[in-house]
């Protein structure tokens, strides 16, 4: 393999790593788009648990109590 073939080879192999890197990155951001919407999910959940503990609370009610069929 002489010279002219080890670069032209070397540029193709960092083209491609290239177009690997922005791929990977585009995923990233797509997963941590989607960790953060979790997040805000699982924090707005949280706090409606909390509301309605308070809520039951404030009614003398039992949060955990079993359904009658059991």
């Amino acid at each position: 393999m002489n010279t002219e073939e080890r670069l032209i080879d070397l540029e193709i192999r960092l083209s491609r790593q290239d177009d690997l890197v922005d791929t990977l990155n585009t995923q990233v951001y797509r997963q941590q788009k989607k960790i953060d919407e979790l997040e805000a999910l699982c924090a707005a959940m949280a706090g409606r648990i909390r509301e309605l503990a308070v809520m039951a609370s404030q009614k003398n009610t039992v949060v955990d109590e079993r359904p009658p069929h059991y």
